[in-house]
């Protein structure tokens, strides 16, 4: 439930007859991209400041500088703040950061949408036509948009639909219709959201190269009571297994699988953890080591749509500050590149095993740029720390949702 960047859209494709598995390409957004992003959103409040004729204090830009819609003023200084120090409160989820995108399609005849597959989340939403705040053409030619009118399969609901995410909320009205997966895996009578508004999601959204999300956690996390795609994928029999795994791939596009998981990418044993809660994908972790620094007991979750790994602002300050990585206007950090090749290892200690992140790929380099790939986030009463897209890329990771379970195991790159 955080905070992500902006990628290309996707192409899907059926896996072969013989192994009853359902592929789904995942084009990455490159590094370069994503830097790009970053710096000019930086600049963009530091020439904010200078306009004003005021020296660049962080409080001043936090009022003036509207990232994250215009009713989410406050949710922005608290996230500047934490980059201060003078603040432990951060919000949840943020898309401007996703790097991984897919293609689905809704409706007959079917219409096609880039959407983010988010463990970390649990609706499926895509704007309506003349929605509010979605778009202009003439960025990355607009967002794809659903019209009910255009399908012979639709169903109306029209109960509310109002999701709050970290970064800002969208409103919209439940429907139903066919949802197809990989051209030709169809689930029937999706419940999913059409979104009006989309506003509170501010630039990250206009700007990134997605549709909408397509929730893949657990139904104690969807609103309106409905069921998630993968669930009634199951329960329809879409799928031959209650299992999907993703295949991040090693700076280069993705796979997502459904109806198992594929041996043929990766080597050695699964490494399997239950879950604490079936809500999130969350898992208890004995420890995070990095450095000198050790959390003790504590949990996380395995949370697709996020890129990067997050966790208490109070820790995450300290661990930056050990490897010399300094705070920005954005609360993310930087690191000089040249430190890069002996930054330490990051460890999560759990069930025994650890697993780790090499100290290099804690950070996202183009440009001459480094983004360190840690950030704090608190949760009052959620997960402690979030395991995303630069934990995923180390591991071939399965979600078995029948088993209530979670594996990693190697890659083969």
């Amino acid at each position: 439930m955080l905070f992500r960047s902006l990628a290309i859209a996707s192409t899907l494709s059926l896996a072969s007859a013989t192994d009853g598995l359902v592929r789904m390409k995942l084009k990455k957004r490159s590094d370069h991209e994503m830097v790009a992003q970053h710096l000019k959103r930086e600049n963009d409040a530091l020439k904010l400041a200078m306009a004003n004729g005021n020296a660049p204090e962080v409080a001043d830009i936090a009022k003036k500088v509207m990232l994250r819609g215009a009713n989410h003023q406050d949710e922005f200084e608290e996230q500047v703040a934490v980059a201060e120090g003078k603040s432990e409160n951060i919000i949840i989820k943020d898309y401007s950061n996703a790097q991984y995108y897919g293609e689905i399609m809704i409706g007959t005849p079917p219409q096609k949408f880039t959407v983010i597959f988010d463990t970390g989340s649990s609706n499926l939403w895509v704007p309506k036509v003349k929605c509010h705040n979605c778009g202009y053409w003439f960025i990355h030619g607009g967002k794809s948009k659903y019209d009910e009118k255009k399908s012979s399969t639709f169903q109306k609901d029209g109960s509310v639909f109002h999701i709050q995410y970290g970064s800002g909320d969208v409103k919209g009205f439940f429907s139903q219709d066919h949802v197809t997966l990989a051209d030709d895996i169809v689930v029937k009578d999706q419940k999913f959201a059409e979104v009006q508004d989309a506003g509170g999601l501010g630039v990250g959204y206009i700007m990134g190269q997605f549709d909408g999300i397509l929730g893949l956690g657990f139904e104690g996390l969807s609103l309106g009571g409905a069921h998630t795609v993968f669930k009634n994928a199951i329960d329809q029999g879409a799928v031959a297994q209650s299992v999907f795994a993703f295949d991040l791939g090693n700076n280069k596009d993705g796979e997502l699988t459904m109806g198992g998981y594929d041996d043929s990418k990766f080597t050695g044993e699964i490494n399997w953890v239950s879950l604490s809660e079936p809500k999130y994908w969350l898992i208890d972790i004995e420890n995070v080591k990095v450095g000198d620094h050790a959390s003790g007991p504590t949990n996380g979750i395995v949370d697709s749509g996020t890129s990067l790994i997050t966790g208490p602002s109070s820790e995450i300050r300290k661990i930056a500050h050990s490897v010399g990585a300094m705070p920005n206007l954005l609360g993310q950090y930087t690191i000089d590149c040249s430190k890069v090749p002996n930054l330490p290892d990051l460890e999560f200690h759990v069930g025994g095993k650890t697993f780790s992140v090499p100290g290099k790929d804690l950070v996202i380099q183009a440009s001459g740029t480094c983004l360190f790939a840690m950030m704090g986030m608190d949760i009052p009463t959620g997960p402690k720390w979030i395991l995303g897209d630069v934990f995923m890329r180390q591991y071939y990771t399965i979600f078995d949702y029948g088993e209530k379970r979670v594996g990693f195991a190697k890659p083969n790159y």
